[in-house]
């Protein structure tokens, strides 16, 4: 009977760069989400309201795109912001084939106020590495996403 070749060990777990992105990754978002909770936001809408934030008038297409979901699942995530009195519908000239959102009154009040909430939760994840840490790591998570042409912003 020919020697059958030697088990392979696997690789430990915390031996792969990727469990320990995943690692930091779910306690941040984890604690993220918490925070938006709070606030009555979830991460993605979040997403969407920062979305429109930076596009005062935003049209529906590019707001599935900005979110990476399906037109029906945005669709329901407009819906609910539009329930929360934070963003609204508004078409061109009555057209309602040239359909576009813009935040409320009251979605452009909460913007900055989430935006402290991330500010906040980035600083007490990574406010105790140097200046130059943080630039460093931030450059080399954006070459990854540039490097795999990443294009879906992370929404969950």
């Amino acid at each position: 009977m020919p020697d059958s070749p030697a088990p392979i060990t696997p690789s430990p777990l915390d031996a792969h760069l990727g469990f320990w992105m995943r690692f930091v990754s779910n306690h941040v978002s984890g604690r993220f989400q918490q925070m938006l909770e709070v606030k009555g936001v979830s991460v993605t809408e979040w997403v969407a309201l920062r979305t429109l934030w930076t596009q005062p008038e935003t049209r529906h297409m590019e707001l599935i795109q900005a979110l990476g979901m399906t037109k029906g699942a945005a669709s329901k995530i407009v819906s609910r912001l539009e329930e929360k009195g934070l963003a609204a519908r508004h078409y061109k000239d009555g057209d309602l084939r040239e359909q576009y959102l813009v935040l409320t009154a009251a979605g452009m009040k909460l913007v900055p106020e989430l935006a402290e909430l991330a500010d906040a939760n980035d600083d007490h994840f990574f406010g105790h590495l140097e200046a130059q840490d943080r630039r460093i790591l931030m450059g080399l998570m954006k070459a990854l996403v540039q490097h795999h042409r990443f294009q879906t912003i992370p929404v969950s």
